[in-house]
Parts: C-alpha cells; sequence; structure tokens
C-alpha cells in the first residue's frame, strides 16, 4: 500500500512539473511580458475600429459646447444619463421622453441595412491589414449570443444577428486579420462593484471573454474599461497566461495594456494611446521601443454622432499624416469609423478610407513592415 502510494505520489509530482514545463508563460507580468508581439501586427501598421451599437441610435454627443475629450464620445451616452450630465439629459429628454430608457434603444438598433462584404471590401480598399469589432462596450450589450448576457445582445433584441460571426467571416474572407474590443467594466451591471467584483470577475468577465476567444478566435483583444481596479483584482495575468499558452489563438493572439489601472504602457504585446492622450503624458511614440498603437475616430468620437459636420472631420491628407507620423515613431494607426444605427457607414468616412487606400497604393512600401529608425539603430553611448 505504501509503494501504491509513493507511486501515486510521484506521478502527480511529475505530471505537475510536466504541466509547467508545458506552460512557457507563467501568471505574472514578469513572465507575461517575455512574449514577444506577433509580428504580423508589427508588420500591419494600419488597421479600421468599428464602435457600432445600441448608442448609434441617438447618435447624439454635444460636439461644440464640451470640456473635456470623453465628453465628445457617442459611445458613453448610456453614463451621461446615469451620471445626470445636463446635456445629454435635455437631449435625451427632449427627443425620446422622460420614460425613455436606454434599453428602449435595442428595438431600435435594426442594422437592416448591415452588409459585412461589403464593409470587408471597403476596409481592404482603404489598405487596412486589421480590423478591430467593438463585441461589447461598458453598456454591457453583446453583439454575439452570450451566454452569459443571454437576453441583452443583438440576436435577443434588435437586429436578430450575430454580428460578430458574420463579419469576423467577411473580414477573415477579404484576407485581413480579425480583432475584438472588449470592456472590463459594466456600468449598470449589479455585480459590477466594490463588494462584488470577485464575483464578477469569476462569474462573468472572465468566462465571457474565454467565449470570445473560444467561439470566434479573435486574433487582437482591445482590453478597455480597467480604470477602477487593478489587475491583480481583475485575474488579468491569469486569463492572459491562458490565452498566451492554451488558448486557439496562443501562437497569433495580440493584446494592448488595459489590463487593470496600474498596467497603461507597462504591460501588454502594445501599448495604446487615444487621440493623443496618454501620447502626451506618457511619451510613447517618442520615447519607447515596445510596440504601440493610436487609436482615433475621424471626427470627434469612436461611436457616431449625427450632428457632426465638415469641420469636425479630419481631411485625407490629415489622416494620412497622422499615419505617417505614428509608423515613423515605431506605431500603428487604428482609423475608427462609426456606422449609424442602420448598418451603413457615412459617405464622408468611406471617402476617407479610400483616399487612405489611394495613398497606401503607391505609398505602401513605406508604411507595411517599416521599422522605427531608433528602434533598429540605436546609437551606443
Amino acid at each position: 500500500m505504501k509503494k501504491i502510494k509513493l507511486v501515486i505520489l510521484v506521478s502527480i509530482v511529475l505530471f505537475l512539473t510536466t504541466s509547467n514545463l508545458l506552460a512557457q508563460y507563467q501568471p505574472n507580468w514578469e513572465s507575461l511580458d517575455e512574449r514577444e508581439t506577433p509580428s504580423w501586427w508589427t508588420d500591419a501598421k494600419f488597421g479600421i475600429f468599428i464602435h457600432w451599437e445600441l448608442y448609434s441610435v441617438p447618435a447624439y454627443a454635444p460636439v461644440n459646447e464640451v470640456k473635456g475629450i470623453y465628453e465628445k464620445y457617442a459611445e458613453h451616452y448610456y453614463n451621461r444619463l446615469l451620471t445626470g450630465n445636463p446635456l445629454f439629459q435635455d437631449f435625451h429628454t427632449k427627443y425620446y421622453g422622460e420614460n425613455f430608457s436606454y434599453a428602449d434603444f435595442a428595438p431600435m438598433f435594426k442594422a437592416e441595412y448591415f452588409n459585412p462584404a461589403d464593409w470587408a471590401e471597403l476596409f481592404k480598399r482603404a489598405g487596412a491589414k486589421y480590423v478591430v469589432l467593438t463585441s461589447k462596450h461598458h453598456d454591457g450589450f453583446c453583439l454575439w449570443p452570450s451566454k452569459h448576457t443571454p437576453k441583452w445582445n443583438s440576436v435577443e433584441m434588435g437586429p436578430h444577428l450575430d454580428i460578430i460571426d458574420t463579419l469576423s467571416l467577411a473580414i477573415r474572407d477579404a484576407g485581413l486579420h480579425f480583432g475584438l474590443y472588449y470592456s472590463l467594466l459594466e456600468w449598470a451591471h449589479p455585480l459590477y462593484s466594490q463588494s462584488t467584483i470577485k464575483k464578477w470577475v469569476d462569474t462573468h468577465m472572465v468566462p465571457q471573454i474565454k467565449e470570445l476567444v473560444n467561439n470566434y478566435k479573435p486574433e487582437i483583444i482591445f482590453s478597455d474599461g480597467e480604470w477602477d481596479y487593478d489587475s491583480k483584482t481583475l485575474n488579468s495575468e491569469q486569463f492572459l497566461a491562458w490565452l498566451y499558452n492554451e488558448s486557439p489563438v496562443k501562437n497569433t493572439i495580440v493584446v494592448n495594456d488595459r489590463w487593470g489601472k496600474e498596467t497603461r504602457s507597462k504591460h501588454g504585446d502594445y501599448y495604446t494611446t487615444e487621440y493623443d492622450l496618454v501620447h502626451n503624458q506618457e511619451g510613447i511614440g517618442e520615447k519607447t521601443d515596445h510596440p504601440w498603437e493610436e487609436s482615433r475616430g475621424i471626427g470627434t468620437s469612436y461611436g457616431y454622432i449625427r450632428f457632426e459636420t465638415t469641420t469636425h472631420y479630419l481631411s485625407s491628407k490629415q489622416l494620412i499624416d497622422i499615419l505617417i507620423d505614428k509608423v515613423s515613431n515605431g506605431g500603428n494607426f487604428l482609423l475608427n469609423v462609426g456606422p449609424d444605427a442602420n448598418g451603413l457607414i457615412p459617405v464622408v468616412m468611406q471617402e476617407r478610407l479610400l483616399d487612405i487606400g489611394k495613398w497606401l497604393k503607391i505609398n505602401g512600401e513605406a508604411i507595411y513592415s517599416s521599422h522605427a529608425w531608433r528602434s533598429r539603430f540605436k546609437p551606443k553611448n
């Protein structure tokens, strides 16, 4: 009996040792940061971001009378109502009434003219190499039939369509890489609170993001909404170790730096800036040799704003200049489009993308697979 117990014990030890050896990356930042960013992403340089969801129905943000950049984000419409922002409250009451809830926008998000093949062809003609779709923003509405959000999603409500599935197939058929944005927070979820955050992470957030990875196999995860809790609380290191070691996309997946309130510009396959906001604070693009990416909309917001005019949109030349600037400093450029609730990408956005594509067709050799001079030929002291 003692010999049997000894054999079992030795077998367990050997199994655990072998498992640890096979797990190339350990669930800690020191180990995770050793992973080299997959070259397909660093060579790609130009991608398309898509913010499209319930906030595309009101399509509102006060573009002219705001103080901070975040107040111009149409995708924050729900939060502005929850926090009593007077500009958003007045607009909402005037056009939808006092008893109209944010959830009432769901049946109006019909996406009846959504044509994923047309979108994919546009992005390909723009010269983009990858596309990142918002799978779930901070309002919690999912663009796939998540079993962790069984009612609040685009299959049960609105277009009655698995948007991630249809678009990912079209994007890949066009020869582009497909990625997903995912919010780690939800403004109104009952479990997202200081007292229940562990339950939120263990029973909702981590299982849901694993569901996305297993079902749709994205090659990018653009995480967001990390600012309330640190990465230990959010179990980010454990999730990323699973992603890098065991997931179906372990060899090609690329993740950003938004995995806890302390992680931006410190951890992740690439660092992020938006509207140059973090760039000005951290010096990304001027000091770092770590892969990084700037994202922004063509106008003042990621989500579609129906009240933007030509004065709010950057010209094609301005966008090309941004692409050149970011790439010359070692970064990528993720340019956002905000379709309307019907599934149509505004013509002015299409025009800008096609102009960029025409420029890249001639000058792409100087953009794709390029490297910042300092990162490859840094002079010795």
